[in-house]
């Protein structure tokens, strides 16, 4: 096997030792067997944080991509006067897509869930929001209600989930639309 290679496998099997995908024992019988018995733990070490750091870097710069991008198309998506049913089917399109991904990632990435669970939850919004001022133009009642009915899925979610932001904005936006509904009635 060429040098490159057991360099890439050495390279991996520091990364199992370091994030604990493996005993440590494993690690170091596969290291001392790659590295045919001539390895140094702080040069694998040295190595293995390298390697470690590039794939956090990779993961910050896709967050900080795809975030904005999509927020951006969700905002334009919303605020286009043609073809609405469209907008409405991408929106919610994104918004399941949105909560698939943080069910999938919560045990692994929690920055990533948590950023997915906000993002689900403005799609959402979004979603509500367009469809009352669609589809309801002018009825106040309409878009009270479903302000409302964001409002209590924040809270069910929050309190099932243990979400405490989700539990305080379900309970603000509902006491802030309650008291907005009564005030302008």
């Amino acid at each position: 096997m060429s040098n490159q290679k057991k360099q890439i496998i050495m390279n991996e099997i520091s990364f199992w030792k370091q994030n604990k995908l493996l005993p440590g024992q494993y690690c170091d019988f596969l290291m001392t067997l790659y590295s045919e018995g001539n390895h140094s733990d702080d040069e694998i070490t040295g190595q293995a944080k390298k390697a470690i750091h590039n794939v956090e870097k990779r993961k910050k710069f896709n967050l900080a991509v795809f975030f904005p991008i999509s927020a951006f198309v969700i905002l334009l998506l919303l605020f286009t006067i043609q073809f609405e049913w469209v907008v409405i089917a991408v929106a919610a399109v994104f918004a399941v897509s949105c909560l698939i991904g943080a069910l999938y990632f919560a045990k692994r990435n929690h920055l990533l869930a948590v950023m997915l669970q906000l993002a689900t939850a403005l799609a959402t919004l979004g979603v509500t929001l367009k469809v009352s001022t669609t589809y309801f133009a002018g009825n106040n009642e309409m878009l009270y209600i479903f302000l409302i009915i964001n409002c209590v899925f924040w809270l069910v979610s929050g309190i099932m989930m243990k979400i405490i932001y989700f539990t305080i904005s379900g309970i603000l936006g509902l006491l802030v639309i309650i008291g907005a509904w009564i005030y302008f009635l």
